[in-house]
């Protein structure tokens, strides 16, 4: 890429753009920017770092960097990587990124333990390898480790089943459930990053589409929220009858997956299960179905199962595989099964990402000043962190709110006054 400023030709590479595009897009990290390079908060600190590696992602590991911390990163997902990224973070920035688009398993894993081998002592985990890795095959380095940050539902759900059976061994924040974090990334950025990955995958027309979604939690709930506002006949599944009612009363409607299955034009998996979408129901599915996956893990299609139920598995597109059935149909499967907001598309949008990443790099200062205190659990993000970065963002996009008179809050917090 050439850039020409005051008539001098600088090469940049498109890595380097797309972190700086990142950067331009992100107010609030760049608010939080300027006091670490000046504090140095992290200096001495060694960082591991399991994330999708891409442009967002890259921008926090540089300001976890300028804040004074030696990061090691990896990817969290063989296929999320954006490679041009990669190079960037290691040639322009000199970073150890150990990280690849298209990753096997052991290369996944290989990378992972690289991680490792730098002796962290704060981890930032995205879906809770690095943390399972530190509990099991590689517990000898874990004897640093402070603790770290959690960034998925699926992560979480792991480190809560760790710390009720005794197992957590240091403690963690659960990154994904401030409300900074899970109301916005998880609903608006899921939403708009599976259909970009979709119809990157597919250039397929959305409207007057059945389209089931499994799921509705607030990641469902986003992805719902665009199919139906793309024009699409959504039907929702669920297990848990509270928000079942709530996708009903949404405007959706809800009925078991295999039911569901056998009438979709497309499904989208949206759980942080395995097997939600299991053989008995893709035995049914309807015939040129779109199948794809915005879990963490690509465990949610039994997809091991239908291969073997399968005559064929072929390559239709990119990003495509169509399994050809026994009985003759044929099912398209995005991006493996995988992350298809990432493995097919680009991501969150920037300034969703913006909001999570200032919170991860906010809540691993809070645990450095006050790891000696915390014991082995899963801890929230603490409050003021999630308000501030609730302030900082409106206050970048020139937003200000009213104040409670102090008679307003005396009678707020008052139990003795009437109308």
């Amino acid at each position: 890429m050439i850039l020409i400023i005051s008539g001098v030709i600088l090469m940049k590479s498109n890595g380097y753009l797309r972190l700086e595009w990142a950067r331009t897009h992100m107010p609030v990290v760049a608010s939080i920017r300027e006091r670490m390079i000046k504090e140095k908060p992290f200096k001495g600190v060694k960082l591991g770092m399991a994330l999708h590696v891409e442009a967002k992602t890259g921008i926090l590991a540089l300001l976890m960097q300028e804040g004074g911390a030696d990061v090691t990163m990896s990817s969290c997902n063989p296929l999320s990587t954006d490679d041009a990224v990669v190079k960037s973070l290691k040639d322009d920035y000199g970073m150890k990124v150990y990280a690849k688009k298209g990753e096997t398993e052991e290369e996944y894993y290989e990378y992972l333990n690289k991680v490792l081998d730098s002796n962290p002592q704060i981890i930032v985990d995205d879906g809770g390898d690095l943390v399972k890795l530190l509990h099991t095959t590689r517990s000898e380095m874990r004897k640093d480790v402070i603790g770290g940050n959690e960034e998925t539902t699926t992560g979480v759900s792991r480190l809560i089943n760790m710390e009720k059976q005794g197992k957590l061994l240091f403690p963690m924040f659960d990154v994904n459930d401030a409300d900074m974090k899970h109301l916005f990334d998880n609903r608006y950025g899921t939403g708009q990053s599976v259909m970009d990955g979709i119809m990157n995958a597919t250039n397929i027309l959305i409207a007057g589409k059945t389209v089931t979604v499994v799921g509705y939690g607030f990641c469902g709930k986003g992805v719902a929220m665009r199919m139906k506002g793309m024009g699409a006949n959504v039907i929702v599944t669920e297990v848990d009858p509270v928000r079942a009612n709530e996708a009903l009363m949404d405007g959706f409607q809800v009925m078991q997956v295999k039911r569901a299955v056998s009438i979709s034009d497309m499904v989208v998996t949206v759980t942080g299960v395995k097997s939600v979408v299991d053989i008995e129901a893709l035995r049914g599915a309807k015939d040129g179905i779109i199948m794809s996956n915005a879990g963490h893990f690509n465990n949610e299609i039994d997809l091991d199962k239908l291969a073997k139920e399968s005559t064929s598995v072929e390559q239709v597109r990119d990003l495509v595989s169509c399994y050809t059935t026994k009985q003759g149909k044929k099912v398209y499967v995005i991006a493996d099964g995988r992350l298809v907001n990432l493995a097919a598309g680009q991501g969150h949008p920037v300034e969703i990402m913006d909001m999570s990443f200032a919170i991860q790099a906010l809540t691993a200062e809070y645990l450095l000043k006050n790891h000696k205190s915390l014991k082995n659990k899963v801890y929230p993000v603490p409050k003021d962190v999630d308000i501030g970065v609730a302030k900082i963002r409106l206050s970048s996009l020139g937003i200000t709110l009213d104040e409670p008179s102090e008679e307003q809050i005396r009678y707020r917090d008052s139990w003795e006054e009437g109308t």
